[in-house]
């Protein structure tokens, strides 16, 4: 069912704060009061949470129309990581959350991330797939993220963790296509401190698999 409202986040990144509006919008033919209960910038994965100050606590939203709510947020002292927008709405009496879709990120020192691309070359069978296949040709490291593409044959949808060391590593994204059977997967960055990556995989059923990657020690990769 098509929610009544929907809710996206537009903002610009400044330095020590995050400005922009949460955009509401009538997906129906009928006007809907709105009550803000809450608004959250929330990390990927474990993290402070932060509130943000909107102007406003009850709105009516129009159909088919957006409606601006302004926000500014204060992001000089949160954790480096990805967060989003998480709103607690009472749509004509009836509460929800709602996400507000885009992201943004608070840098980590540049020093203490990996930069450039780690080799691997390698290919994990899943035992009991029906002869699954996982590629995994290279990690490519930047200073907010790393993507990950994992060459999958014969494709079919893969559940995928990250460990960096003995800690999770975030997922921020997941991109299938199955046409070129490739799952691109975007995670938080790994760090110079770092020196392994544990990819752990599960196909449909019971089928999983491990591949660890010995990471270089120091600089770039």
């Amino acid at each position: 069912m098509r929610p009544e409202i929907s809710v996206r986040a537009r903002f610009e990144r400044f330095p020590a704060t995050v400005k922009g509006a949460l955009i509401l919008r009538g997906e129906d033919a009928d006007p809907h009061q709105v009550v803000f209960r809450g608004v959250r910038a929330v990390p990927v994965g474990p993290g402070e949470r932060r509130e943000v100050p909107v102007g406003v606590s009850v709105v009516d939203v129009a159909p088919h129309r957006d409606l601006f709510v302004p926000f500014e947020l204060l992001v000089a002292d949160l954790p480096p990581g990805w967060y989003g927008f998480e709103c607690d709405l009472e749509v004509d009496g009836v509460l929800g959350s709602y996400s507000g879709g885009r992201r943004f990120v608070v840098p980590w020192p540049r020093g203490v991330v990996r930069r450039g691309t780690v080799p691997v070359g390698r290919t994990l069978t899943l035992p009991g797939s029906g002869r699954v296949r996982v590629r995994v040709d290279r990690i490519e490291c930047a200073g907010d993220r790393v993507r990950l593409p994992l060459g999958v044959e014969p494709f079919t949808s893969l559940s995928v963790r990250l460990w960096a060391d003995r800690e999770p590593l975030p997922l921020i994204e997941r991109e299938e296509d199955a046409e070129r059977g490739l799952l691109l997967l975007t995670a938080y960055p790994l760090l110079r401190s770092h020196r392994l990556l544990r990819i752990e995989t599960r196909a449909r059923g019971r089928a999983e698999g491990t591949l660890e990657v010995r990471l270089p020690v120091g600089g770039s990769g």
